[in-house]
Parts: C-alpha cells; sequence; structure tokens
C-alpha cells in the first residue's frame, strides 16, 4: 500500500486536540503511520510537502511537522511531468498546491492521498474520474481499511 499524506495530514496531530475531529483524525493518522510501518506500507513524501511545510508560519510547529514529514519511505521530485499534470488538476478547480499533491502522489503511483482539507476532498470527489488514485480523509479511510 502506498500512502501520500499532504501537509494538512501532518499538521493534524499538532493542531488543537481539544475538537472531537481534530483529535479522531490525529488518532487516525497516527495509526496509519504505525500501522504502515508494522504491514511494510510506504509513504510517499515529496517537494510540494517540504515546499508547503517551509512557508508555515509558525515556527515551532513548522519543525513538528519537517520531522513527521521525513518518515516518508519514497520521495518524489516535481518535475515538468509533475507540473503539467497540475495544470491540468488546475482546470478542474484544484487549488495549486493540491494540484501538486496530486500530481506528486499520482506519479508515485500512490493507492490514496490522505488530506483533512474538505475542499479538497469535495473537489476531488466531484471529479474523481480525472484522478489516478483514491483522495480520502484519514479518518473514515482507516476505519474501512483496518476494520
Amino acid at each position: 500500500m502506498k500512502i501520500y499524506f499532504d501537509v494538512c495530514c501532518l499538521n493534524r496531530p499538532f493542531d488543537d486536540q481539544n475538537q472531537d475531529r481534530i483529535h479522531l483524525e490525529a488518532e487516525a493518522i497516527l495509526a496509519v503511520l504505525n500501522h504502515g510501518r508494522m504491514s511494510g506500507w510506504s509513504i510517499i513524501g515529496s517537494d510540494t510537502i517540504d515546499f508547503e511545510i517551509s512557508i508555515m508560519p509558525d515556527h515551532d510547529k513548522r519543525v513538528k511537522v519537517q520531522i513527521l514529514s521525513t518518515l516518508h519511505d519514497t520521495h518524489i521530485k516535481v518535475d515538468a511531468g509533475v507540473e503539467q499534470r497540475a495544470l491540468e488538476l488546475n482546470r478542474i478547480g484544484l487549488k495549486d498546491l493540491d494540484a501538486l499533491h496530486v500530481a506528486c502522489a499520482e506519479k508515485a503511483k500512490a493507492d490514496v492521498l490522505l488530506t483533512t482539507d474538505d475542499l479538497f476532498l469535495n473537489k476531488a470527489a466531484r471529479n474523481k474520474k480525472m484522478l489516478k488514485l483514491k483522495i480520502e480523509n484519514p479518518l473514515r479511510w482507516v476505519m474501512e481499511v483496518l476494520k
């Protein structure tokens, strides 16, 4: 299983855990990372993840997210093919970084891209025929996969 976490997911364990949804999503992300290590799943990193983390304004959170992002097994470079695919995905309404995340995940042949961004999830659901992978909320996905 190949899994790509967008930066929303990598942030989630360091978000305010007082809201039930945030806490449960954070636990799901950590469960995927833990189960993935034990089950031989591959976690995918990318230049896009590195860039998005680098522009986070909160220094302390940025450092924590950077550390979590190093748990990947594979790192995808943004190249002309990724950029071209991202432009195609922009045309269906994905935001620039979301389109780059999808293009990187597709290049890696990821099985799933996990995100906690509801707008991203909704846009992906409306355009799933254009995508070469599943885009899921980590809590919903982990409940399905680890049942």
